[in-house]
């Protein structure tokens, strides 16, 4: 496989991922261990990526008043320096792709389970206990998201589906401002411990194709239907998850 089927891949990953509120980090992992680069540099380009996808999608998230900071703020703030501390923990190439592979099973499990939909009328102030349980949730997500070089959107999306925490509109809102925010986190994180060299080509191009993807995707999210994408998502997660423990465990 060459380069411009990487990029094409990278393209629709991030597309399909978008459209959901995601950045896609997970598949991009999973792309690129097929090619034995340094895990490294994998985690770098994975979390970049991510940025350059669900900035576009916080904008247009924004813009349509999706977001409510209140209840975004307490599972965020306590998620980035876990991300960050994941992030510098050191790790084994085995380790590493063991916990990733698994983490992309759970991950499209979670993803494949229909949740009950959230109407506006049915969602309420939250409670103090409440604020308390999202921040252990954010802060446990972003520890995992930072050791493996993902934003976490893909597990804190169905996790906050299964709690109803809110509508599908506004968790996919979540989703994107939280994947932002941890992959930000996990990218300083790599840099203060990087210790090999960096294709910049190869990067480049693939910030490109996300960028690209992204933004058809992120525009495509309020007319799609969000259960049939993110099954479709599940499928492309479980499959990346049992590849990669094919491959190196």
């Amino acid at each position: 496989m060459g380069h411009w089927e990487i990029f094409l891949f990278f393209l629709i990953i991030a597309f399909v991922y978008s459209s959901v509120g995601f950045g896609g980090g997970s598949s991009y992992l999973a792309v690129l261990a097929m090619y034995s680069l340094p895990y490294q540099e994998i985690r770098l380009t994975a979390l970049i990526c991510n940025v350059i996808v669900v900035v576009g999608g916080v904008y247009i998230y924004i813009k349509n008043k999706q977001i409510g900071w209140k209840k975004v703020i307490p599972i965020t703030l306590v998620s980035v320096p876990m991300a960050y501390w994941g992030a510098v923990l050191k790790i084994s190439q085995e380790t590493f792709f063991l916990i990733l592979g698994i983490t992309l099973i759970i991950a499209a499990i979670l993803l494949w389970i229909k949740t009950e939909t959230k109407t506006e009328e049915k969602v309420s102030q939250e409670s103090k206990s409440a604020i308390l349980g999202n921040s252990f949730l954010g802060g446990g997500i972003g520890f995992l998201s930072g050791l493996v070089g993902i934003g976490g959107g893909i597990f804190l999306s169905p996790m906050l589906n299964l709690m109803k925490w809110d509508t599908p509109r506004k968790i996919a809102a979540t989703s994107s401002v939280f994947i932002l925010v941890n992959s930000i986190s996990g990218i300083f994180g790599q840099l203060s411990k990087l210790s090999v060299g960096m294709d910049y080509f190869r990067i480049l191009s693939l910030c490109l194709a996300v960028f690209i993807g992204g933004q058809m995707g992120s525009r495509m999210s309020l007319k799609w239907n969000p259960l049939v994408i993110k099954r479709m998502t599940a499928v492309l997660v479980l499959v990346a998850g049992i590849n990669v423990l094919m491959k190196y465990w």
